[in-house]
């Protein structure tokens, strides 16, 4: 697997399935998941129906993950999955790890070779960037996967630098 880090925008990513910072809702909302869904247009919300109105009706539980449609993103497919919010009383990193992982079986049981990730849980969830960045690329290198090409789609130059720190780092290989 080959890991590698971009500073932009990941509705702009030809991938095979760009991953969503969802809320549990999945009906849409700020930050990554807001912009996949106003770029991605009204295909990717009433795929998101479908899965409220069938599997998921009280929302898709944190740490897990489920895929629709890309609409019109230049991926074949979205990968939802719903971080946990930071606390500092509770250790709450196993979670954002399971987002990862989940994140690369959906995208397995879809054939995708290629996924571009957000920094899962840093915006309004409010996960430090730093730890953020060492449970990704931690979790990314430790998880079996069919996929070949991950990439960190990275917002700011803060979290650029944050991934870039923890994909340098021995710690995990």
């Amino acid at each position: 697997m080959r890991i590698t880090l971009v500073q932009g925008d990941i509705t702009e990513q030809q991938v095979d399935a760009v991953v969503n910072a969802a809320n549990s809702s999945l009906l849409g909302g700020g930050g990554v998941d807001g912009a996949i869904h106003r770029r991605g247009g009204p295909a990717i919300l009433t795929a998101c129906r479908r899965l409220r109105a069938s599997k998921y009706g009280e929302g898709l539980p944190t740490g897990k993950a489920v895929a629709t449609t890309a609409g019109e993103l230049p991926a074949r497919w979205v990968v939802h999955t719903v971080g946990p919010i930071f606390s500092s009383s509770e250790d709450r990193s196993e979670l954002l790890a399971s987002c990862y992982r989940e994140s690369l079986r959906v995208a397995d049981g879809l054939g995708a070779t290629s996924v571009a990730f957000p920094a899962v849980s840093t915006g309004i969830f409010g996960w430090p960037m730093n730890d953020a960045a060492r449970i990704a690329i931690n979790t990314v290198r430790s998880t079996p996967s069919q996929v070949r090409d991950v990439r960190f789609v990275l917002f700011t130059s803060e979290a650029y630098a944050a991934f870039e720190q923890a994909l340098s780092s021995d710690v995990s290989r």
